[in-house]
């Protein structure tokens, strides 16, 4: 089986497991969500047998009626850290086309999207944010050291890290190439 069909198979268990779940505890019968979530009781059926590939659209909806984020169905239901969720969300019908829910954070104003490329050699230093600011760091291109404190941790191309900002921060570039990364500053 191809790997992306597997990590789909995957979220479609999470999701069958989540909304019976999260339906039982809302106290509400698949008709009930169907009338509520505008989607079909036949729809829901498949959903909760973990039989149908399901849109971003209509899982939004079944989420909305529940009252929960969309995270929450996606997202394996043992999971440690509820803000990594780093699952496959959607797949196309060509192999290699997907989109994948990295993590989530609560925002009380806005969340700031950056562009990021340090050359070899470059370090930016940052001085800690308010408390409750977090932020969200993915690198396609090279490897990142972000530093919390005295600690380095290395993230590679592919590969995301979160942490709260309220503490001394610095990114630095110790490869080779170029580090290319997106940050999102969560306020």
């Amino acid at each position: 089986m191809h790997k992306d069909s597997t990590q789909r198979a995957s979220v479609l268990q999470h999701v069958s497991l989540n909304v019976r779940r999260l339906r039982h505890a809302a106290d509400m019968s698949q008709t009930a969500l169907a009338e509520k979530s505008g989607v079909s009781r036949r729809m829901l059926v498949a959903i909760e047998a973990g039989e149908k590939n399901v849109s971003l659209t209509t899982l939004d909806r079944v989420a909305e009626a529940l009252d929960v984020a969309f995270s929450d169905l996606i997202q394996a239901p043992d999971a440690r850290d509820p803000s990594r969720i780093n699952e496959v969300a959607w797949a196309g019908t060509i192999p290699g086309s997907k989109a994948v829910l990295l993590s989530k954070a609560t925002a009380t104003r806005e969340v700031e999207q950056w562009e990021w490329c340090l050359q070899p050699g470059e370090i930016y230093p940052s001085q800690p944010d308010a408390d409750g600011w977090s932020e969200q760091i993915y690198v396609f291109e090279g490897c990142l050291t972000l530093m919390l404190g005295d600690t380095p941790h290395e993230i590679a191309a592919g590969e995301f890290y979160m942490f709260a900002s309220n503490q001394p921060h610095a990114y630095r570039n110790d490869g080779a190439v170029a580090a290319r990364f997106i940050r999102n500053v969560v306020i």
